[in-house]
């Protein structure tokens, strides 16, 4: 393919996926959904007008960095620490159980061989990819019905931050374990060191970044110097630990997200993200989605997968909401709002497709999973306050 041929790819790939993203906002769902769906249009299983090439694979790299560096630029540790150990609990219920789901899921479907065997990490990956919460929607759908900053609003908001958290440091062990030659003992060091460092050199870049930000206030060399950041800890964290690359730029941003320029730094990486990285990133998981092998049996399990998803977030984070003392309601609120699935849903199945452990065929099943979570949570949402309008005058103090 001659160089200059990119140029062509580029220009269809961020048309077509402003375009889906537009279909997709107006019917009401995520507009990363309608990008997919512009992959898989362009690719080789439908229109063919696009092929995914080793540039745009590289550059959808870049782009998955920069919305993990995001993610974790708008991680609010005050809000974490002010909700404490409630939130945490429901977090790690909403990561435990669908965990459990997804692995029973994937057993019942394609079997599953002895711990540490290719099969049962290949389960136990399903789960992990079940893991992810994405609240954007239930964010939006509490601020319109001016529920947001209720107890039941702060609670949902800080237990998805955490549940990413601990998502993510699920899917390192798990990526970990994936090489035959590395020992789960090894993996857990490597995970605890990788940690230290971050504290450690994490802090002293937070004091840096803090000085930098106090004389060039608003100047656009903190951003450079927090992308130059974002790349570092992703390097370091693959190369010298073994762990996802995407961790590490996740990390970088949580670094930064209590100096005063967290907030214009995510502006400006918002930037190259909407106009090129994201698109390109989102596209290509179309365009890797394999749906000439689209079967009755992939279907049901796209099926199962859906409705495995949606339940264990509602059992989990239900129950444990629950056994903290919220009343049914809202505990049922909480299990509803903690459902969606979005972008950190799809960078781990992206992940899992880079290093074997997901066939490009499923991809189909976290394209659906997130739609229909998209959906159905403000619908339901919405219902459950008009029935039970209760969780308001939240202390956080007291949380």
């Amino acid at each position: 393919m001659e160089a200059y041929e990119i140029f062509k790819d580029l220009a269809i790939i961020i048309v077509a996926a402003k375009i889906m993203g537009l279909v997709a906002k107006t019917l009401r769902a995520p507009q990363v959904a309608g990008e997919i769906i512009a992959g898989l249009l362009l690719g080789p299983s439908v229109l063919g007008l696009v092929n995914n090439s080793d540039f745009l694979s590289q550059m959808a790299s870049i782009g998955v960095l920069i919305l993990m560096f995001m993610a974790g630029l708008e991680t609010d540790i005050k809000d974490l620490l002010k909700t404490g150990p409630k939130a945490l609990l429901i977090a790690l219920c909403g990561v435990f159980i669908p965990l459990i789901g997804g692995y029973f899921l994937n057993t019942a479907f394609y079997g599953s061989g002895a711990p540490g065997s290719e099969a049962f990490i290949k389960s136990v990956f399903i789960g992990v990819i079940l893991t992810a919460t994405s609240v954007s929607i239930t964010v939006e759908t509490l601020r319109e019905m001016g529920r947001l900053k209720g107890k039941i609003g702060t609670t949902i908001l800080s237990a998805a931050i955490m549940d990413d958290v601990i998502g993510i440091i699920v899917l390192t062990f798990v990526v970990g374990m994936k090489n035959p030659e590395t020992k789960p003992i090894s993996v857990v060091i490597n995970t605890l060191l990788f940690f230290v460092f971050c504290g450690v050199v994490g802090f002293l870049c937070y004091k840096l970044f803090k000085l930098l930000d106090i004389r060039y206030e608003h100047h656009r060399r903190i951003p450079i110097l927090g992308l130059v950041l974002c790349f570092a800890f992703a390097y370091i964290a693959e190369h010298f630990f073994g762990i996802a690359d995407i961790t590490g730029a996740y990390v970088a941003g949580v670094v930064l997200c209590s100096i005063r320029d967290a907030e214009y730094i995510a502006r400006k990486m918002d930037i190259s993200s909407y106009m090129i990285f994201g698109p390109i990133f989102f596209v290509s998981i179309g365009l890797k989605t394999d749906i000439s092998g689209f079967t009755k049996d992939i279907l049901l399990f796209c099926v199962c997968f859906v409705v495995v998803g949606l339940l264990t977030k509602i059992v989990g984070c239900g129950l444990m909401a629950r056994l903290c003392r919220f009343r049914s309601a809202d505990a049922l609120k909480i299990g509803v709002g903690m459902m969606t699935r979005g972008e950190v849903a799809l960078i781990v199945a992206q992940k899992g497709l880079g290093v074997g452990l997901m066939e490009s065929k499923f991809f189909m099943a976290v394209i659906l999973l997130i739609i229909v979570s998209s959906v159905m949570t403000p619908v339901i949402m919405k219902i459950l306050y008009s029935k039970h309008p209760t969780g308001e005058g939240y202390d956080l103090s007291k949380a």
